[in-house]
C-alpha cells in the first residue's frame, strides 16, 4: 500500500491535470513530501478519487458548490458534505472515495497534510491546534471528524491565492506553500481547544459564559451582568472562562464579532460600514483595524471577492 505523500515528485510545485474539458477541471498540485491538495470544478458530471493508504493525515475539505460524498470503505460508512462547508478530518490509515457529484455545478478544494510535515511545528502544549491534531492521528483512527464550519470570505480569498498562485513565475512553491500556511493556521485557530484537565464544574461555568455571549455578542452584558446570569462573581467567571477558553471575555467577544464579519463579507450587498455595524462596532476604522491585526488583511480586500 503506498504512501500519498513519500511518493511525491522531487520537483517542488508540481501541477497533475487528473482531467481537463473546457472550463471543467480536476487538478492534483504537490507542494512538498508533506502537503498536497486537489482543486476541483466540475458542471454536470461525477468523478471519483480512490485513496488507501496507511499516511497519518489531516484533510480539509472545502466546499464551495455542489456536494461531495465520503465513502469510507473501512467502516463502510458514507458522509455527504454540503455546499458552503470547510470539514476537517484526522485519520491514521484509510480506505475511502471521494464523490464529487456536480448536478449543477461543482467547486471542491482539499488539502492534504502529513503527521511528519505537522511535527515540525509542535509547541510541545496539547492545547495547542497543532499538537492537539497531531497527537489525534497518532492513534488508530479512521477518518474522524474533527470539525465542521461554514465557509468564511477569508478562507475563500487564501483558496483563491494558493489556487492562482501558479501565475507567478518565479518561487511557485515557496509562494504556495505561505499561502498554505495561512490557510492552515486560520482553519486551524477555529478549533475550540479544551483542555481534558478543566473539571466538570468550571466547564458548565465557562459554557453558560458562553453560550450567552454566543446570542449576545453584538451588544454582550457587562461581566458584571454576566457573572449575574450565570450565577457566579465576576472574579470567579474571568478565572475560570480564561482557564477554559485561553481567552478573555472581551477577546473572546471581539473574537465572535469579527468571525461574524468574515462571514458577512461574502455577502455582495453589504458595505464595509454596514457590516462593521451588524457586529457592533461603531466605526468602521476601528472595526478595519482590528480585522486586519486579527486576520493579516483588511476587510475590503475581502469584499466581493
Amino acid at each position: 500500500m503506498e504512501s500519498l505523500f513519500f511518493n511525491a515528485p522531487t520537483q517542488r510545485y508540481q501541477k497533475t491535470k487528473i482531467f481537463k474539458n473546457t472550463d471543467e477541471y480536476m487538478k492534483k498540485i504537490d507542494i512538498s513530501n508533506g502537503i498536497f491538495f486537489y482543486d476541483i470544478s466540475l458542471h454536470n458530471r461525477t468523478k471519483i478519487i480512490n485513496l488507501k493508504n496507511l499516511d497519518r493525515m489531516v484533510m480539509i475539505l472545502v466546499v464551495k458548490n455542489g456536494s461531495l460524498t465520503i465513502d469510507n470503505h473501512i467502516t463502510e460508512e458514507s458522509c455527504t458534505l454540503e455546499e458552503n462547508s470547510v470539514t476537517i478530518y484526522g485519520s491514521s490509515r484509510q480506505d475511502f472515495s471521494l464523490k464529487i457529484d456536480s448536478k449543477n455545478e461543482s467547486e471542491v478544494f482539499i488539502l492534504f497534510v502529513a503527521d511528519f510535515f505537522l511535527k515540525q511545528y509542535l509547541s510541545f502544549d496539547i492545547n495547542d491546534p497543532i499538537d492537539f491534531l497531531y497527537e489525534k492521528i497518532q492513534h488508530e483512527i479512521i477518518l474522524e471528524q474533527i470539525s465542521q464550519q461554514p465557509i468564511d470570505a477569508l478562507t475563500l480569498y487564501i483558496i483563491d491565492k494558493i489556487i492562482h498562485v501558479s501565475e507567478d513565475k518565479d518561487m511557485r512553491s515557496i509562494r504556495c506553500m505561505r499561502r498554505v500556511m495561512e490557510f492552515i493556521t486560520h482553519r486551524f485557530s477555529l478549533l475550540d481547544m479544551i483542555d481534558d484537565r478543566i473539571d466538570e464544574e468550571e466547564l458548565k461555568l465557562a459554557s453558560r459564559a458562553k453560550n450567552h455571549l454566543l446570542n449576545n455578542f453584538k451588544s454582550p452584558p457587562t461581566i458584571d451582568i454576566l457573572a449575574h446570569l450565570c450565577a457566579t462573581n465576576e472574579s470567579k467567571l474571568k478565572k475560570i472562562f480564561k482557564k477554559v477558553y485561553k481567552s478573555t471575555i472581551y477577546a473572546y467577544v471581539q473574537r465572535l464579532r469579527l468571525e461574524e464579519a468574515n462571514m458577512l463579507l461574502r455577502e455582495e450587498l453589504m458595505t464595509i460600514g454596514e457590516i462593521a455595524k451588524i457586529v457592533g462596532y461603531k466605526h468602521q476604522g476601528h472595526f478595519s483595524k482590528l480585522f486586519f491585526e486579527t486576520y493579516g488583511v483588511y476587510p475590503k480586500e475581502l469584499l466581493r471577492h
